[in-house]
């Protein structure tokens, strides 16, 4: 692992400010070892320690309400896989979120909640009376349907203020909300609409989509009629196109959502009621549906709001993502929560021009701003993209998906910060709908680390064989000793496979699939996914461990490594690299390249070939897609694409293959 040294320490006032500091403050914790060791583990002699200890008092020092109080923090007695968080309990999300900041003669009432830019330019503010009488139309409307607690709905739309709404109308009435990405083809879509049966699916006429007009409502009549559970469809006019609609089955959101009665008495569920199914993207086969709970996607999200995030009264908080993957729905709940301002735009992050973000965050004010390291190497190709553009509002940065490389962790860090925000760099995912791993933004930072454990979360480095090597320094899997209260409570495929996918590798662990290592300065990396591993005569590497060290590179803005079979090793390493400008594809760079790989990681690691390519196929948050890279290259089937954002790059990938 190469040795980073700190890039980032945070002024003394401000970190004094901060909210985590408060907290230590409040509980006599004198630093973050320990803020860590009492959150996750019971201390002799410490009665304010431990998990127990950590998530009871979290929810009374987050301002979480429970219309009725759990009788115990949480029941074990089946062990970390299916442990009952805040059992006895009562509560909403919809409650927490939106019905008490709209609540009359509240200050909040009339806040932004919703701050929207479409990708014309057409800007909406919500607030928070407007979010709460549409969630109650929705709610209403859905019981119009006969939807009862428990069913569940489909969410396939584009990223407009309704999406909002009608996340929030599913949390109201009791149904569970399966948010589908918007950008999903008819396959994926009629998946994640069949496997859990939804019998209503909210979906829009189309939208912008870089200046073109994507027609959304024909891929969801496609769905519709491939999953054949659907009953009800509620077509949302974004642009006010001609739209087919299907007699006895498709009604206008004006005609029943703008319809119905603005009033709704939100119910009170059991805290581990199902709130949302968050599918996995399916990039590595097939999805899986990640079952959450109302109790535990609110505790979880408003956290790492409060204390990663640093969460204030005027901040305005836009992370890039679409309602269909975790980071949407994270960040609505974490935001709202305390009455924030979520910013949420439509379009694509290059237009009209690559500096699109960094006007958006000039105009309106962004204090937190989250983006994937691949949205930013993409972006560093342009230039100095931030040039001309005011973004002195920005307090923090953050990222997730993917391991950063140190080029354009400093790029992120210096001309989009200026050299001053942190980098919340945050890993864990849809399965708990949160974060393994995130910096507090009153710590010091190495590049492309990120940080440590969150708050309460009992994290670990384990070989194979289980046994700790964190402190060795030693890369491993990254794994979580117990469990949190947001954790998938099961699969909606059952049990089976949720013990198989998480827990059958390690006894008593919960395997989360990447390599991670811990510094001797005690700073987290993460090197991939552990499946990933390309296997060379014997020896393992993370493909994000060989990308590094082509990316370390002057001349290479993008990487991605794949293994491909070999008769000597097994496997070899394929490598396809997007140049910076001002570089252009030679025999000898591509010398070069190998040569840089061998010297950082060992001459075993050589890549076999160096391919140049002018992009990588990836999803639409960020994450670049190995498994079709490898697939090409090999000449198999390529599988269902619905996820990929940029398709048409994929011949390019076949031409240099």
């Amino acid at each position: 692992m190469t040795e980073y040294e700190v890039a980032h320490r945070p002024d003394d006032a401000v970190a004094e400010e901060t909210n985590v500091r408060a907290f230590m403050r409040d509980h006599g914790i004198s630093d973050y070892e320990e803020l860590i060791e009492r959150t996750t583990t019971e201390i002799p002699g410490e009665p304010d320690s431990g998990p127990e200890w950590f998530w009871d008092e979290v929810v009374d020092w987050l301002g979480i309400e429970f219309d009725d109080p759990y009788d115990a923090v949480r029941d074990d007695t089946e062990g970390p896989q299916f442990t009952d968080w805040y059992p006895g309990g009562q509560l909403n999300l919809a409650h927490n979120l939106v019905d008490r900041h709209a609540a009359a003669g509240k200050a909040t009432r009339n806040k932004v909640a919703t701050l929207w830019e479409g990708e014309d330019g057409e800007v909406r503010r919500v607030t928070y009376h407007d979010l709460a009488r549409e969630s109650n139309r929705v709610a209403n409307a859905l019981e119009s349907f006969d939807v009862s607690v428990g069913d569940r709905v489909g969410i396939y739309m584009p990223m407009v203020p309704e999406i909002v709404s009608i996340l929030y109308g599913c949390f109201k009435a009791g149904a569970v909300a399966v948010p589908i990405f918007s950008g999903f083809g008819v396959d994926a879509t009629a998946t994640r609409l069949k496997d859990p049966d939804c019998s209503v699916l909210f979906t829009a006429d189309s939208f912008y989509r870089r200046g073109s007009e994507i027609a959304l409502k024909q891929s969801a009549d496609k769905a519709m009629a491939q999953a054949g559970c659907v009953d009800h469809a509620v077509v949302y006019n974004r642009l006010g196109g001609e739209t087919p609609m299907t007699e006895g089955r498709d009604v206008a959101w004006a005609e029943t959502v703008g319809e119905a009665a603005p009033d709704y008495e939100t119910k009170s569920l059991p805290a581990d009621h199902e709130s949302m199914l968050l599918y996995s993207s399916g990039t590595t086969g097939e999805p899986k549906g990640i079952v959450h709970t109302h109790a535990g996607v609110q505790v979880q999200c408003a956290k790492e709001i409060h204390f990663g995030f640093d969460q204030k009264p005027g901040d305005r908080f836009f992370w890039v993502s679409d309602i269909g993957w975790m980071m949407g729905p994270w960040t609505l709940v974490g935001n709202h929560t305390f009455a924030g301002t979520v910013f949420i735009y439509e379009g694509a992050p290059d237009h009209p021009g690559p500096d699109r973000f960094f006007e958006m965050i000039d105009h309106h004010g962004i204090t937190q701003f989250g983006v994937s390291p691949t949205a930013v190497r993409a972006l560093m190709r342009h230039g100095d993209v931030t040039e001309g553009h005011d973004l002195s509002s920005l307090r923090l940065l953050g990222s997730t998906g993917e391991p950063w490389d140190e080029e354009s962790w400093h790029w992120f860090y210096e001309h989009v910060g200026a050299g001053e925000c942190p980098i919340i760099n945050i890993s864990g995912g849809t399965e708990i709908c949160g974060c393994f791993l995130m910096p507090m933004p009153d710590q010091p930072l190495k590049p492309t680390s990120l940080g440590g454990p969150g708050l309460g979360m009992d994290i670990d480095i384990v070989n194979t064989r289980g046994e700790s090597v964190a402190e060795a320094g030693d890369q491993g899997y990254l794994v979580a000793r117990d469990s949190c209260p947001s954790m998938t409570k099961s699969l909606w495929a059952g049990d089976d496979r949720y013990l198989d996918e998480y827990w059958s590798t390690f006894e008593e662990l919960w395997n989360h699939g990447d390599w991670a290592q811990k510094d001797e300065d005690g700073f987290w990396f993460l090197h991939g996914r552990a499946d990933d591993a390309l296997n060379v005569a014997g020896r393992k590497v993370g493909p994000a461990e060989v990308e590094g060290a082509l990316t370390a590179h002057d001349a290479v803005n993008q990487a991605a490594a794949v293994g491909v079979p070999d008769d000597t090793t097994g496997t070899a390493i394929a490598t396809f690299v997007v140049l910076e400008r001002g570089y252009e594809p030679a025999d000898d760079l591509s010398e070069n390249l190998r040569a840089a790989v061998g010297d950082e990681l060992g001459k075993p690691f050589r890549p076999r070939d160096v391919r140049f390519v002018p992009d990588l196929p990836r999803t639409q948050s960020g994450k670049v897609v190995r498994r079709v890279i490898a697939s090409v290259h090999s000449g198999e089937s390529l599988g269902d694409l619905s996820s990929i954002e940029n398709p048409e790059v994929i011949d390019a990938v076949r031409e240099a293959s």
